[in-house]
């Protein structure tokens, strides 16, 4: 099942995306979260509806889940990324957040702050929460998951590293494109076996697969739900592997009219324009 959310009239509703076009779910749950828990407790009413709900042929898709209550990410968390960032490997995760505000979905502009001069991509890979989860062990961490998606956790890295706290740089306005739409766990294949890459204007920058994370997705999971509650929609970005621009020595930054593309295996393609502020 591929779960998305779509503009209707002036809010984003939750949808299912088929081959015939978007099925709309809004009589039934008005976000992505409650169309998760309901996911949660009876997938066959869920996979019956589909064939019911309404058929919305043009439609404009807008981030895979919204309102979710903890966007989660996880910096330097590819052996190689590591590597080439002459940073060692982290001990334990290291973990930091974006806002809901920075939500948005494929084919959408990202606007660049207008005093920030290094924005950079990060293409990695989305795990949504589909049930509450806490103290779960890594056996455990699968049976909490919605689904997958591709993200690109956009950097100012300027702003990021002006002070000690990353989130100036991390959370502006659009800067955690998701999308195109939330794969669900049966139908994603092994999270952990993935291969991801990122294109910017086209070129080839990152190309990688999840299996080379240092902390895979059920650790991360395990490990997040130790200290925090997880909640239904709630996303964790994995992390970013080598390619970005802060690691090259030709630093072109990403500038106004720049298009870049995560994509990842079986799950999609996200594309985003960048929009000088």
């Amino acid at each position: 099942m591929k779960i998305v959310t779509f503009w209707n009239r002036d809010t984003w509703s939750p949808g299912v995306y088929t081959d015939e076009g978007v099925r709309d779910f809004s009589d039934k749950v008005s976000t992505v979260p409650e169309l998760l828990i309901w996911l949660d407790r009876d997938k066959e009413a869920v996979h019956t509806y589909i064939a019911e709900a309404p058929l919305i042929n043009e439609t404009t898709l807008g981030p895979c889940v919204d309102r979710p209550e903890k966007i989660i990410c996880s910096g330097l968390n590819y052996e190689r990324h590591a590597e080439r960032s002459g940073m060692e490997a982290p001990a334990y995760p290291l973990l930091f957040n974006k806002f809901a505000n920075a939500l948005t979905g494929s084919h959408t502009s990202v606007v660049i702050p207008a005093d920030a001069k290094e924005m950079d991509y990060e293409a990695e890979l989305a795990i949504v929460i589909g049930k509450q989860a806490k103290h779960v062990s890594k056996e455990e961490a699968f049976d909490y998951v919605a689904g997958y998606a591709p993200a690109n956790d956009l950097s100012a890295r300027d702003l990021q590293f002006r002070t000690k706290q990353w989130l100036v740089g991390k959370s502006p306005d659009g800067f955690c494109p998701i999308g195109p739409y939330l794969t669900t766990a049966d139908e994603a294949g092994d999270p952990d076996h993935l291969q991801i890459q990122c294109r910017m204007n086209g070129e080839l920058r990152q190309d990688s697969n999840t299996s080379d994370l240092i902390f895979d997705c059920a650790t991360l999971i395990s490990y997040i739900s130790t200290y925090m509650t997880l909640q239904p929609g709630d996303v964790i970005l994995t992390g970013t592997p080598e390619g970005v621009i802060m690691e090259l020595d030709d630093k072109r930054w990403l500038e106004d009219g720049d298009e870049v593309e995560v994509s990842i295996e079986g799950l999609g393609t996200l594309v985003n324009t960048m929009k000088r502020g």
